[in-house]
């Protein structure tokens, strides 16, 4: 476990992109926790969000800090307000998209820490908003993950899907 200690004033913190109105600001990564865990904002656009992936090797969670959202875990399609909550257990498939017409916030806590250095990666790949569909998936690959589909759409819900609210 690391040893130093983090303390951050709002907006502070290690500030990626992952894509086209997606900012991530870690608090905190794998590097600063010993690899225990990660600890970002994640800033989702409008009517935004990843695609359909998932990660063989780390756990995550969502809590909403502003917007709703549509969230999948599996077969199950869930709704979020802000303070709603969402775990995602590794090695199932789970994506999630702000409802809104505003800029959205959830908090991430990827366990093991680390993903960070995905982000690096992914950032300058997808700034343009249309990346390399290969080229993306090879890099999920890469850090134990498999992207499986595109993102949740926000008028569809997807056919066979439980709605849960």
């Amino acid at each position: 476990m690391a040893t130093e200690r983090i303390v951050l004033a709002e907006g502070e913190g290690l500030r990626l992109r992952s894509g086209p109105g997606r900012d991530l600001i870690f608090k905190v990564t794998g590097e600063d926790t010993g690899g225990a865990f990660d600890y970002f904002i994640v800033e989702v656009a409008p009517k935004g969000g990843p695609p359909l992936h998932v990660h063989h090797m780390q756990e995550e969670t969502i809590h909403v800090l502003k917007g709703q959202f549509k969230i999948r875990i599996g077969d199950d399609i869930f709704y979020c307000n802000e303070g709603g909550f969402a775990y995602m257990p590794s090695k199932v498939p789970h994506t999630f998209l702000n409802l809104t017409d505003e800029p959205g916030e959830v908090i991430v806590v990827y366990t093991p820490g680390g993903g960070h250095k995905f982000y690096e990666e992914l950032g300058p790949l997808t700034r343009d908003g249309s990346p390399d569909p290969k080229v993306v998936g090879q890099l999920f690959e890469k850090y134990n993950m498999t992207l499986l589909g595109p993102p949740l759409r926000p008028d569809v819900d997807e056919p066979g899907k439980t709605i849960k609210g």
